[in-house]
């Protein structure tokens, strides 16, 4: 069996509800990972190496976070070529998240709208599905980004404890840990990026790191997950924080609650946050702003619309150093992570 276009099996999941054809992707890929199945949607990885944060990334295009909240196709994400992947958001406890149904797709603007709310099954069941990966017991080049959050029935006033609890978990299992502060789906989780709260959340996550490093004996990067609604005084005082704190690198960004692209079309005005190709400018601002508040040496994974090579190579344009992909790969498939890879490794 060779790997299968995307244009055939499209139209077969965008015939079915945007969180059912989810599942059926996932369980298709959980079942069919590592073995003759794979070969399905297996795609070479393209070489492009880039050492970033402390880490030798084997090419500068990555899966985001979101996809895999559970952590159970690492492997099969790995066969598509993707330099890493990042999985969850997983919070420390387990949670359905928000009332069904709660994504969304709007073709006609090849964006989605999803209100999912950190529904994972806990970090104990996601600890244990990392462990099982293949490709990392393997020693493969791909690298691992593990996303980290807190429970909808913490008090945001608690979230730092949510937040070192899942680090303490992730940690040795990581190549990098994400700290997302940026959803719009959990309640009051984006107050967490104001001045105050920021400061107080990475300043108890920087010391929590360094008793883990002596403890494990190896010091994993940890990045924070910003959101694309930031004006440029706030960008400028996350850059700061991040600095003064010793993050080491920065994820911009999450999806966006503004519909001014996609007003007027079915389900624009659902909850959620707005992922696509509607974000690609948004996110390009707020990394042009990074890159300018941060100089050129701090990390930046950036990620938001990516819908086609050239997509990707503005991103490291506006000052990325390397990309995630998610709603492309909905939109686009496997092919999106071949194509991007080229065009970044292509760019002069």
């Amino acid at each position: 069996m060779s790997f299968i276009p995307y244009s055939l099996t499209r139209p077969l999941l965008f015939g079915m509800d945007p969180e059912a054809a989810h599942d059926f992707t996932m369980n298709f890929m959980a079942k069919g990972q590592n073995t003759l199945l794979q070969k399905a949607w297996e795609r070479p990885l393209i070489s492009d190496p880039i050492e970033l944060a402390g880490l030798k990334f084997p090419n500068r295009v990555g899966m985001a976070a979101g996809l895999d909240k559970n952590a159970r196709c690492i492997d099969a994400l790995a066969a598509m070529g993707f330099g890493f992947v990042e999985v969850g958001t997983v919070t420390p406890r387990p949670q359905p998240g928000n009332p069904k149904p709660r994504m969304f797709r709007i073709p006609e603007k090849k964006a989605l709208i999803n209100r999912l709310g950190f529904n994972n099954e806990g970090l104990d069941a996601f600890l244990a599905n990392v462990r099982r990966s293949q490709v990392r017991a393997s020693g493969a080049p791909m690298l691992l980004g593990l996303n980290i959050g807190k429970n909808a029935t913490t008090p945001i006033e608690e979230a730092t404890s949510d937040y070192l609890k899942a680090l303490d978990g992730v940690y040795p299992h990581a190549d990098y840990v994400t700290v997302n502060i940026s959803s719009p789906n959990t309640k009051n989780l984006r107050a967490l990026q104001s001045d105050e709260a920021l400061d107080a959340l990475l300043g108890a996550v920087a010391e929590r790191r360094e008793q883990l490093a002596t403890q494990h004996g190896k010091r994993t990067p940890v990045f924070v997950k910003i959101a694309p609604d930031l004006d440029e005084e706030q960008v400028s005082v996350i850059a700061a924080t991040l600095q003064r704190h010793g993050m080491d690198g920065v994820i911009a960004t999450n999806t966006t609650i503004s519909r001014e692209a996609v007003k007027g079309l079915q389900h624009a005005e659902e909850t959620g946050g707005l992922s696509g190709a509607p974000v690609l400018e948004a996110s390009n601002q707020v990394i042009r702003q990074l890159r300018s508040a941060l100089g050129s040496r701090f990390p930046i994974i950036g990620v938001g619309g990516i819908m086609s090579g050239v997509d990707a190579v503005s991103k490291i344009r506006a000052g990325a150093d390397v990309v995630q992909i998610y709603s492309g790969l909905i939109y686009r498939g496997p092919e999106l992570v071949s194509e991007s890879a080229h065009a970044i490794a292509n760019m002069r």
